[in-house]
């Protein structure tokens, strides 16, 4: 019998949305401020419910499609608070911009219902349709601002390219179910440790899969739409694509690869270490000669995509043989450790430099690195979150990015794979150009105006909560790390 009050997180967020859409039909124009803090402040009780509703359980329903277990409450208080992050940030853009506030929020949070539902997911199509249920939500919030016509190529380019990848989620999957006959993941695992061989037709199925959640995450060769859309989508929906999506993503990935694919691990290795490789590498480099700071930040991120695509490609050992029951050895804790607290700090830090963004836009009108010039003296606070992020995300001392990185690269090194460690900390020395180049304008070159840009309460809040939590998360990542071992414990085939 199915526990379905397991599900009341995601009743409540569905319930929510549907709430944001029809407030918004009975309040007048002056009072739309209700919407953002209606929708805050029930993100805020469905969380708390949700961490104490959920703590301790560990079950499954209808036979294993859904998942709840430490690993899921992890992931689902993240994307919670990540909503309402999102929600804060896009506030004065939504109030300046856009007419129809509700429908904007509420696709919003259905968005993050997606998210949830793909960290519990364990069967194919039930990831499938969380995924597809995310994306469409991105596919009209990246063209949400219909009169502009950067906002309107970026959706078009997004949905074409989006359609494609799924397709071929699809056709992987179905070849998958044609050859295995089950799309569960513990049932594909059951199946693959006991076949001497692998059918080349199977293979073919997890390559098309494999490229399908490649494009979700921009991951080299499938990165071509991440500059584009980051550029043209509203700066709050672009931070959305490069931390909510992907976090959502490789939380999928990674309950999809340890329950399901271990078996099949050492086949797969070396297509998840040539793509990590390509995508720290192209990343980086095109991060070079971007001039938008937006599109700069999307080859950024499809560097950081690469670093936990490399997390991927240690999940065993290059010297493991391939026994399944050897296969979950101790260093995967570690590494899956460290994918989840790099996709955290990431998260963080990105989504405070997409911020610094908007707020610098939202004055200036423009978004060029050029454009930053002179920000440090017009805004020192701002600039100080904005550098914060920047070095973070290059992964210098006492940032979260530094930590995360750390840890990561510890952990593909126990693994074997020094050489692409050794990859991983070139580029990000590369990537130490184009961030101190950003800082180079802040603080260096001279501003054309002497216009002041003044933090509304909202902004400066949010601002300092991210830069506390990079700072923190730096300095003293133990209790994150706590709730990470939970979570990667509750994942874990000897738990």
């Amino acid at each position: 019998m199915n526990n379905l009050t397991l599900l009341l997180p995601e009743i409540f967020v569905v319930i929510l949305g549907f709430s944001i859409l029809t407030i918004d039909f009975f309040i007048p124009k002056n009072k739309k401020w209700i919407l953002p803090c209606f929708a805050i402040l029930s993100l805020t009780g469905i969380l708390i419910f949700t961490l104490v509703f959920l703590s301790g359980k560990t079950d499954e329903l209808y036979g294993g499609i859904l998942r709840i277990d430490g690993y899921s409450l992890f992931f689902k208080s993240a994307f919670l608070i990540l909503g309402g992050i999102l929600i804060v940030s896009s506030v004065e853009y939504v109030n300046k911009n856009l007419s129809n506030q509700g429908e904007y929020y509420s696709i919003l949070i259905f968005t993050v219902l997606a998210m949830m539902l793909m960290s519990s997911s364990g069967e194919l199509l039930m990831a499938y349709i969380s995924l597809e249920a995310l994306s469409f939500g991105l596919y009209v919030l990246v063209a949400f601002d219909r009169y502009n016509i950067k906002s309107n190529e970026a959706g078009t380019k997004y949905i074409i390219l989006g359609a494609l990848s799924s397709a071929i989620l699809l056709f992987g999957i179905s070849q998958i179910y044609g050859l295995l006959g089950t799309t569960q993941f513990n049932e594909m695992a059951d199946i693959l440790g006991n076949t001497s061989s692998i059918n080349p037709g199977l293979l073919i199925g997890f390559l098309f899969l494999i490229a399908g959640l490649g494009f979700k995450v921009a991951a080299v060769p499938f990165h071509m739409w991440a500059p584009d859309v980051y550029e043209g989508a509203p700066t709050p929906i672009t931070a959305h694509l490069a931390v909510g999506s992907k976090a959502a993503t490789f939380a999928l990935i990674l309950r999809f690869f340890i329950s399901g694919l271990m078996p099949l691990m050492i086949d797969l290795q070396i297509i998840l270490i040539i793509m990590a490789a390509l995508t720290m590498t192209l990343g980086n480099l095109m991060a070079l000669v971007q001039s938008n700071i937006k599109r700069l930040l999307a080859y950024s991120s499809i560097g950081h995509a690469g670093y936990l695509l490399l997390g991927l490609s240690a999940l065993v050992s290059i010297n493991q043989s391939g026994n399944f029951n050897l296969a979950f050895i101790s260093n995967t804790n570690f590494v899956v450790s460290g994918i989840i607290l790099h996709t955290i700090a990431y998260g963080i830090s990105n989504l405070a430099a997409f911020l610094c963004i908007s707020i610098i836009y939202k004055k200036t009108g423009h978004e060029n690195i050029e454009d930053l010039a002179g920000i440090g003296k017009k805004s020192p606070f701002l600039s100080m979150v904005f550098a914060a992020s920047v070095f973070s995300l290059a992964g210098l001392p006492i940032f979260a990015g530094f930590i995360s990185k750390f840890y990561l690269f510890t952990g593909a090194s126990m693994q074997g794979l020094i050489w692409l460690v050794a990859i991983a900390i070139f580029t990000s020395l590369i990537s130490l150009y184009y961030y101190l180049r950003i800082l180079k304008y802040i603080y260096i070159e001279k501003s054309k105006d002497s216009q002041q840009i003044n933090l509304s309460v909202i902004s400066f809040g949010l601002l300092s909560v991210l830069f506390i939590a990079m700072i923190f998360i730096g300095i003293y990542p133990a209790p994150l790390m706590d709730a990470i071992h939970h979570a990667t414990d509750a994942l874990s085939m000897l738990n």
